[in-house]
């Protein structure tokens, strides 16, 4: 997607002392409610600060958005607002165009784009203050002292940190580096072996880690010197086969920056990839870097967010939504495997935070690097008409050397429990050699379908137009889950429908792979990494770590394991069903998939054992994947191209999609009908629609949706700038939940 570069950001407005203040909330209401100031307020409104409001009986916390010289309300009808929380505007001036360029674009109320900008502590009312952070070095008795005697790995691994910082750590540091860490430093600092010491101005580079661990070959060379002379706005395709040493090329970019005084930000787009990525970080660079994401408690979420607003943290990394963090000296930004769809929200402010990196980054005037073994097909198409710089990575890095992938026709032999003859023989030789294998399947659970042999009775969910998954643990009885609404029931012995009590597992899940592979292989030590198996608090490093020191030979995954993780020992990989992103009727299914088989494959022989990579398929001689795995994905994104030009798809075009979700369908349907009759679309913008959603009920909703196609963004925002305030004023509003979704990545 590109952003919409004639449209620009709303003007930012200034106020003078004016006695009606314009609350925004996070929560609850969208639209701006007029306050009158505190009693005993003399002076201007205290514009982008927080406020305590009382609202019907609650006291909530909002946001000074503007501020006026009259009121729709009567003066005897206005509230006073009961204390400022801020003595100084909590974003400052390039943040909060961020946002009002946010809430314009995506046609988003002002308080809920706030709420995804703001930490959950601060729209509760928490004070905006960094905590005071002790820094904590080793004592003279700790340097002297005989590691060999110390029992406890904790500890251990915690004096080994010191050694590896002699200027010490602050206690954030320590947490990032090594979770958990409070009581084992209690009890280092009560033996005399830590002590608290002032907080040195650290150096750039860490004086153990001073130099790149990785020469570069000429390819990463000839892109770092280009990412170094980068001045301005530059928007860069760093497309780097898998093991091309992306990450390394960051760094050195990121050296001159830090070097500048300058902050970083990088972004990756699912929190499993933080952990590898946070320890290169911190073998690099004495820094202070800030974590951004969901897996941390919400004080760890606001401390990272202050230090990054205060410019104390010089590196920031994390997930989609820290793209909204304040960075006062921002000279970089990162954005790691920009292809992947997590980086557009799929509810609520359904925002894309690397077009919102791109944005940001034109605001700024900064170089932006787009790193992706397999570019999306926008930003491959911008490099192609030269919008984008575009560098390459054609080889990988040291002696690895790309994978050798290999078809297994699905179809002369039946495969019981989805493991052909060939892969089982493949992994057999694999193990006997001492290695490693992965299976990739993109379904968590036992089985995705569960069906009666007499008289075909499925398992579907009463909420929802979707099958039921098995889900079967050991100890446990069998459950029946909805994937879509999380419904859940206990896996019936019978059919309910007749009786038979033959029910029969269709497909397979990664815990039927699992099965499977331990009934062939029962000496084999088996690691299964799904978001089931990783629900606790640091399993996914543990699985991972184990993995990469050699300590588990058969991986089972989904997604989670199919980009960015290095696994040293890993020369054989599976995909064991490709055909089902073969047929999807959505237009970015090819696309996706392509990208999914570069990138599992990606994962075999990253150091010196050479890779090998099976793709088990019922369709072996289908076009676009025998393309794929000829030609290379640049030709494959060309081909698909120009099968969107053709059928006027983004990148050509651009989309809006306005979903309606009711009690009946037809109240759904009549409400998105109204529409085009409320305001008649230009004659350029193309109406499809309303239609039954693809999954027409859901939770329990009936749900419709209306598709905007538009051969720029200009005519399609314009036409939404005016639909949009309409739409609540419409009757049918109030029996009908809607929402728009600017740039959709999922039509279905």
């Amino acid at each position: 997607m590109t952003l919409r570069q004639n449209l620009g950001a709303p003007p930012t407005l200034s106020f003078p002392a004016e006695p009606i203040w314009q609350i925004a909330l996070f929560t609850g209401v969208d639209r701006i409610l007029d306050y009158a100031p505190p009693e005993g307020w003399d002076g201007p409104a205290p514009l982008n600060r927080r406020v305590r409001i009382p609202l019907g009986k609650r006291s909530v916390v909002g946001w000074v958005a503007g501020a006026a010289a009259h009121s729709t309300l009567a003066p005897h009808q206005l509230r006073p607002c009961q204390m400022v929380l801020d003595t100084d505007p909590l974003l400052d001036p390039a943040s909060l165009a961020l946002v009002h360029w946010t809430a314009h674009y995506y046609h988003h109320p002002l308080g809920r784009v706030l709420a995804t900008a703001l930490p959950t502590l601060l729209r509760e009312g928490s004070p905006a203050e960094m905590p005071q952070m002790p820094h904590w070095g080793l004592s003279a008795a700790g340097r002297a002292l005989d590691r060999n005697a110390l029992r406890g790995h904790r500890l251990q691994a915690l004096l080994a940190l010191f050694d590896a910082h002699p200027l010490g750590m602050s206690a954030a540091q320590l947490e990032t580096a090594l979770p958990g860490s409070r009581d084992v430093l209690r009890r280092a600092c009560d033996r005399g072996w830590v002590h608290a010491m002032p907080a040195p101005v650290a150096p750039l580079i860490d004086p153990v880690f001073g130099q790149s661990p990785h020469p570069l070959n000429p390819d990463q060379q000839a892109a770092v010197d280009a990412l170094r002379a980068a001045h301005g706005y530059a928007p860069t395709v760093l497309e780097g086969v898998t093991g091309s040493g992306k990450t390394e090329v960051y760094l050195q970019a990121m050296e001159t920056v830090l070097q500048a005084g300058r902050q970083v930000l990088i972004l990756t787009p699912e929190i499993g990839l933080i952990p590898q990525l946070r320890q290169r970080l911190q073998a690099r660079f004495s820094a202070s870097m800030a974590l951004l994401h969901s897996g941390m408690t919400e004080r760890q979420r606001l401390n990272g967010w202050l230090a990054a607003r205060s410019g104390s943290a010089r590196i920031v990394l994390g997930t989609r939504s820290a793209i909204f963090t304040p960075l006062p000296e921002l000279g970089l930004i990162v954005v790691d495997e920009e292809h992947d769809a997590a980086y557009k929200q799929d509810d609520g402010l359904r925002y894309s935070a690397r077009d919102l990196a791109l944005w940001r980054a034109r605001q700024h005037a900064l170089p932006i690097v787009l790193g992706s073994a397999t570019p999306s097909l926008e930003s491959f198409h911008r490099t192609e008409r030269g919008d984008y710089r575009l560098l390459r990575l054609p080889l990988r890095a040291g002696s690895a050397q790309e994978p050798r992938i290999q078809l297994i026709d699905m179809r002369p032999h039946g495969a019981p429990d989805g493991l052909s003859p060939a892969l089982l023989q493949a992994i057999e030789r694999e193990l006997a050699q001492g290695g490693q294998a992965m299976l990739f399947q993109n379904r968590r659970g036992y089985a995705p379908m569960l069906r009666c042999r007499a008289c075909g009775w499925i398992a579907g969910c009463p909420h929802c137009d979707a099958r039921m998954t098995l889900h079967r643990e050991a100890g446990k009885r069998d459950l029946l889950i909805c994937h879509h609404c999380g419904f859940r029931r206990t896996s019936p012995a019978h059919c309910p429908d007749c009786a038979h009590p033959a029910l029969d597992f269709m497909g397979m899940g990664t815990v039927r792979v699992e099965e499977a592979l331990r009934a062939h292989f029962p000496h084999a030590r088996v690691a299964r990494i799904d978001r089931d198996s990783t629900r606790r608090q640091g399993s996914l490093e543990r699985m991972l770590d184990a993995a990469i020191r050699g300590e588990v030979n058969l991986l089972i995954g989904t997604q989670m394991l199919a980009k960015g993780h290095h696994l040293p020992h890993l020369a054989l990989v599976a995909i064991l069903d490709v055909d089902q992103g073969l047929y999807s009727p959505d237009f970015r299914a090819s696309e996706r998939t392509g990208q999914l088989v570069v990138q599992v494959a990606g994962r075999a022989g990253r150091e010196l054992r050479a890779g090998t990579t099976l793709i088990q398929t019922h369709r072996p001689d289908h076009p676009w994947l025998r393309q794929l795995l000829t030609e290379g994905y640049p030709a494959f994104a060309r081909t698909l191209l120009a099968e969107r030009q053709q059928a006027h798809w983004p990148p050509f075009t651009r989309l809006a999609l306005l979903r309606a979700q009711a009690p009946e369908l037809q109240r759904a349907m009549d409400f998105l009908a109204r529409l085009p009759t409320l305001l008649a679309p230009p004659s350029e913008l193309q109406v499809l629609g309303p239609v039954p959603a693809p999954m027409a009920r859901r939770a329990g909703a009936h749900r419709a949706q209306l598709l905007l196609i538009a051969p720029s963004p200009v005519p399609l925002h314009a036409y939404l700038d005016r639909l949009m305030p309409q739409l609540g004023t419409l009757p049918e509003s109030r029996q009908v939940r809607w929402s728009l979704d600017v740039d959709p990545q999922d039509l279905f």
